[in-house]
């Protein structure tokens, strides 16, 4: 599992999904270079995605086959670029942007939240667009989630890559037609990062089609309900034969 921006697998941030769900006999969740416990905290300014493809590329290395792959936001990017050069069994693309960038979105934030949009930019951190927790809410998370949830996981933010974020929005974009495994998209009716007409988008390049949970925002993995994501995973799971 492939936690996206400004967060680390390690800091439990897929849990309850990683913890409480048998998605396989041995699963695992990678905290990218300089997020939770890796090292990098200190380069993590000019880290790129091309870094955390890498750090993808490292771990599988060590496994005896293929992994199945679940990546969220930004993770699902980068699980995107891992299978452009390499094959899985299959992988989940959860909350994720559109091949066409995340130029939309960045105008958005920039529109609603102006002062921590300039923050970001002169300091070279992303930090400051979810730098509380109302910020933080309104990013990833429904209205319907208890706010001492969205306090708890506020705790553990923290900083990304303003390189990766870059990369996203025009240097390192998905291609596709070079990707062979299997994909099944998913995203939140209530997402205010991405919209459905960009899961679609992203469903389209692969040949499948986006499924929607009306209520739930991006943090699809957190958010109350998160039980029916997990469970059509393991079902599309099962229907591959995985």
């Amino acid at each position: 599992m492939v936690p996206g921006t400004t967060r680390g697998a390690g800091q439990n941030i897929f849990f309850p999904i990683s913890r409480n769900t048998v998605i396989s006999p041995i699963s695992y969740a990678l905290d990218l270079r300089g997020h939770g416990k890796s090292e990098g905290h200190e380069r993590l300014r000019w880290t790129n995605i091309a870094n955390y493809v890498s750090d993808i590329e490292q771990i599988v290395s060590q496994l005896e086959r293929p992994p199945v792959l679940i990546g969220h936001s930004m993770g699902a990017l980068v699980v995107q670029k891992y299978l452009e050069t390499h094959t899985t069994p299959a992988a989940v693309l959860l909350a994720l942007g559109p091949p066409s960038g995340i130029l939309r979105t960045t105008l958005s934030i920039a529109a609603r939240h102006p002062m921590p949009f300039l923050k970001a930019n002169l300091t070279l951190k992303l930090y400051p667009i979810i730098a509380t927790p109302a910020l933080t809410r309104e990013a990833f998370f429904s209205r319907d989630m208890p706010e001492e949830k969205v306090r708890t996981y506020f705790a553990r933010m923290q900083n990304e890559s303003y390189r990766a974020f870059l990369d996203m929005m025009i240097f390192s974009l998905p291609r596709p037609k070079r990707v062979k495994a299997p994909m099944l998209v998913l995203g939140g009716g209530q997402d205010t990062i991405f919209t459905c007409k960009e899961f679609e988008a992203t469903a389209r390049a692969y040949y499948t089609r986006a499924e929607i949970f009306p209520h739930m925002a991006h943090d699809l993995m957190l958010e109350e309900g998160w039980q029916a994501v997990a469970d059509r995973m393991l079902s599309w799971f099962g229907e591959l034969g995985v």
